[in-house]
């Protein structure tokens, strides 16, 4: 459904990035984060989804200025080497340029939503808090994000939360309620990598309830 494309970013650099667009005149723009394992089958899923509902849609290749086009799966060595490529070797101040350069693109089509997942998660609530010309945002089980409760959102953030990830524990998921009281928080009865339908921890009811919450966000605030 979709295609890949180059944009220029911060420092001249060439950014790939996966684009989806919808049958119609775009009701909003909604930038994709990818988890530690690239612009992969699954992200590219994703992103297509959203175009199937309305939106322009665009999902930046994060790990691009370390090599370009990294795709992983899910398998025990590939989560270890994307722990090391989002959190040893990205530089995340650049990786925000980036995610910046894509939202400047994306508003051409509307108003711009970000969703992300896992590190995508966390990315998603650095870019609500510190980045221009987001009007809304949904995080899911991003790792990391109750250490960056010192920040606030400019625009509606929602977040998405697993009971049973054992990479997040429930004292994380309190501490962000009580950091953010103007943020839901949401918790379901799933565990990390839930919304991913290639992972064994993939849970369609939670998947389903927190597009649902998504989608009903980005309707109110990207319409």
């Amino acid at each position: 459904m979709g295609v890949n494309v180059t944009l220029e970013a911060h420092g001249g650099f060439q950014l790939g990035a996966y684009v989806a667009e919808p049958e119609g005149v775009p009701i909003g723009s909604v930038v994709v984060i990818q988890e530690i394992f690239g612009v992969n089958n699954h992200i590219r899923e994703v992103t297509d989804g959203y175009a199937r509902n309305g939106y322009y849609a665009i999902a930046p290749k994060i790990f691009d200025r370390i090599a370009k086009d990294i795709e992983l799966g899910y398998e025990e060595s590939d989560m270890g080497k994307g722990i090391d490529l989002a959190f040893q070797k990205l530089d995340h101040t650049l990786a925000l340029h980036d995610v910046q350069t894509v939202i400047n693109a994306a508003s051409s089509h509307g108003k711009v939503g970000i969703v992300g997942y896992c590190f995508g998660g966390l990315l998603t609530w650095l870019s609500a808090c510190t980045l221009d010309g987001v009007s809304a945002a949904s995080s899911y089980y991003g790792g990391g994000v109750a250490g960056q409760m010192d920040k606030s959102p400019a625009c509606p953030v929602i977040m998405h939360f697993g009971e049973l990830d054992a990479h997040i524990p429930m004292a994380d998921v309190e501490a962000v309620r009580v950091a953010q009281p103007q943020t839901p928080v949401y918790v379901y009865d799933a565990d990390h990598g839930f919304n991913c339908n290639h992972r064994a921890s993939y849970n369609a009811p939670a998947a389903e309830l927190a597009l649902e919450r998504t989608l009903e966000l980005f309707v109110e605030q990207l319409s």
